[in-house]
């Protein structure tokens, strides 16, 4: 007996909130990884690892949000909380492997395509080490032609991603990769819930409801968040990473090819008329080898 399964029990609001809080991880990771391009060597390193980090934690949250609305109407649901949270560390080491190999080694084709492939998988193996961490009456079958399809999704996502975050420069161009990127992660996540059935085991007698636990993964949820809002801020303070590198040396080459406003013109007292001082200056001067006469 298979259960009745409800991926969207609160409407809209699970697919959008998990929609945004993708692009918002893609958006910091994207500019980030740029950044430790364009970087002296020693700040690269910390570049990518924030990168990853926003990377992983977006797509974690996209996908537990996401996992808050999905519903068995015969069972209640319950997550293990340590496999939940190694979900998250698979999500951040693997899409760290790929986006460290763009930022030491470029995107020529012989790096992109293994780092895209890493990427992928990284987003897919959180994916799916998250469902294994479901509790309920029942397991999970899956669709296998489905499951690929999401792999296949999460691979090209990634690879695509990595390009953009080395070769789209401007804080326009990004924000709009990060929210095509986020249209992947979404999809991808809805594709292989596509796949899921829920096979109920023997012993349900009977029906008993239930939803996904709010109560739990909400505050598993606030690290993550807290962590991007973090994220954020360190970007919005850095002007190379919000403007981009082209716009950044333009404003600046503007600023130095701009003259200098010229000097204020010195501007002398007045004297009054009756001034002696004056008078005397005013007067012609006597002729050559003269002198002056003065009435006494």
């Amino acid at each position: 007996m298979y259960g009745t399964v409800d991926g969207f029990s609160y409407g809209a609001a699970t697919p959008v909130a998990a929609y945004l809080m993708a692009c918002l991880g893609a958006a910091l990771g994207l500019r980030c990884t740029a950044r430790s391009v364009r970087n002296r060597p020693s700040w690269k390193p910390g570049w990518l690892a924030l990168g990853s980090a926003s990377i992983g934690s977006g797509i974690w949250t996209m996908h537990f949000i996401a996992m808050m609305g999905f519903h068995v109407k015969e069972t209640p649901i319950s997550f293990d909380i340590p496999i939940t949270l190694l979900s998250l560390a698979v999500a951040i080491v693997v899409v760290g492997i790929g986006v460290f190999m763009v930022g030491y080694r470029g995107t020529s084709r012989a790096v992109l395509l293994p780092a895209g492939v890493f990427t992928g998988l990284g987003v897919a193996g959180m994916h799916y080490i998250g469902m294994s961490a479901m509790r309920m009456q029942g397991h999970l079958e899956y669709s296998v032609p489905t499951v690929l399809l999401s792999v296949l999704i999460a691979v090209v996502a990634g690879t695509a991603a990595l390009w953009a975050a080395v070769t789209i420069h401007g804080f326009r161009a990004s924000l709009g990769s990060s929210m095509v990127m986020g249209v992947a992660a979404t999809g991808m996540h809805y594709t292989g819930m596509a796949a899921v059935r829920v096979r109920l085991d023997d012993v349900l007698s009977a029906s008993v409801g239930g939803k996904a636990p709010v109560s739990l993964i909400l505050p598993l949820l606030i690290g993550p968040v807290v962590f991007l809002v973090i994220a954020g801020t360190i970007i919005m303070f850095d002007p190379l990473l919000v403007l981009g590198e082209g716009e950044w040396n333009e404003k600046q080459a503007d600023s130095r090819r701009r003259p200098p406003p010229p000097p204020p013109r010195p501007v002398w007292p007045s004297r009054p008329p009756d001034d002696p001082v004056r008078a005397r200056e005013s007067r012609p001067a006597p002729p050559h080898g003269g002198q002056e006469h003065r009435p006494w």
